[in-house]
């Protein structure tokens, strides 16, 4: 009872802050004048991606529990793009997917990269060559960022010069000043941070008795515990109509997860931390590159119309969770 009175009081003050994260992201895309799809990819993805990155480093150092780190990230990478699925199920007027900007496609296709090298580590295992106590895959997470960073920042900047008059239509927030909007986001990003930090203690407290093992658990309680925020800033985003925050922010986690794996290898000092991870891992992984695959193909061919409540390809991101939930439960 302790243990789910702790995850309903983090559970609130996620959804409070997160919808209000939302908000002032927003009015930091607008008076920035970065863009929406920058501002949800870089600094929304980056704060909501944090526990992550909390959760991963204190699996390693502190828990001894590689599996989990690894778990949870691919994992977290598998929500986040459920989420983009759900997203479409809240959004009414039309496939989310033709709402969005068709930039995030860049976005996409750097996760893929970064999730094919993901599951080649975990294939090679031991076989991987490290350099130092860390695996050749760590150097490359941090080379392909930093890389998928300008390159995204680069594109975005040209967008926004090619659609100035646009972009100068969506301002809503003439009345609010920068200085206190970023004062309010960074508030309400500690809320969400300092929350979201016990959620996965407290997940895999209540995971204890299941006997599901590390790796199911990792990638599927642990996993939509972090997720959490991912979830709520998105759905607020949606709400006003913010499509390319709440898509911009989803990718932009992933890549940022993926760039944890590096941090994790960093902080694990006995040796290539994918080596550590269970083979089953690589379920997940590929079915982030699947589900990605998909979205990508929203993202491009744009239906005009839903079946019933929700696009096919949002039907077909589903159907690769469940699937990626039934193999990992056969597997444990």
């Amino acid at each position: 009872m302790l243990l789910w009175s702790a995850f309903m009081l983090c559970t609130l003050a996620i959804v409070y802050s997160g919808t209000k994260l939302s908000k002032y992201g927003d009015i930091i895309a607008e008076k920035s004048g970065l863009g929406r799809s920058w501002i949800g990819l870089v600094l929304m993805a980056s704060v909501t991606s944090l526990p992550e990155l909390v959760t991963g480093v204190s699996s390693v150092t502190y828990a001894g529990v590689p599996d989990i780190a690894v778990g949870d990230v691919l994992g977290s990478c598998v929500f986040n793009l459920l989420i983009l699925a759900l997203l479409d199920m809240l959004y009414r007027p039309a496939p989310i997917w033709t709402k969005a900007h068709q930039g995030h496609v860049l976005a996409a296709g750097f996760g893929i990269l970064l999730l094919g090298i993901a599951a080649l580590g975990i294939f090679l295992g031991t076989d991987a060559s490290p350099l130092g106590w860390t695996g050749f895959y760590s150097v490359l997470f941090l080379l392909i960022y930093v890389i998928a960073m300008k390159l995204i920042y680069s594109y975005e900047k040209r967008q926004l010069a090619a659609f100035v008059k646009e972009v100068a239509e969506e301002l809503r927030y003439k009345e609010v000043r920068t200085k206190d909007a970023i004062v309010c986001y960074v508030i309400n990003a500690a809320v969400v941070i300092t929350a979201a930090v016990f959620l996965p203690g407290i997940g895999k407290g209540l995971a204890t008795a299941t006997g599901l093992g590390q790796t199911f658990v990792g990638n599927i309680l642990i996993a939509l515990s972090t997720s959490l925020p991912e979830v709520v800033v998105s759905v607020a985003a949606v709400k006003m109509a913010s499509i390319d925050l709440a898509i911009g922010n989803l990718f932009g986690s992933n890549i940022f997860n993926i760039f944890i794996l590096a941090i994790d290898d960093f902080c694990y000092t006995k040796g290539p931390l994918l080596a550590f991870a269970n083979p089953n891992q690589m379920a997940s992984a590929l079915s982030a590159i699947a589900m990605t695959a998909i979205a990508i193909i929203g993202l491009t061919y744009r239906a005009e119309k839903k079946a019933l409540f929700i696009a096919w390809d949002s039907l077909g991101v589903i159907a690769v969770y469940i699937v990626n939930i039934v193999v990992l439960y056969h597997l444990r």
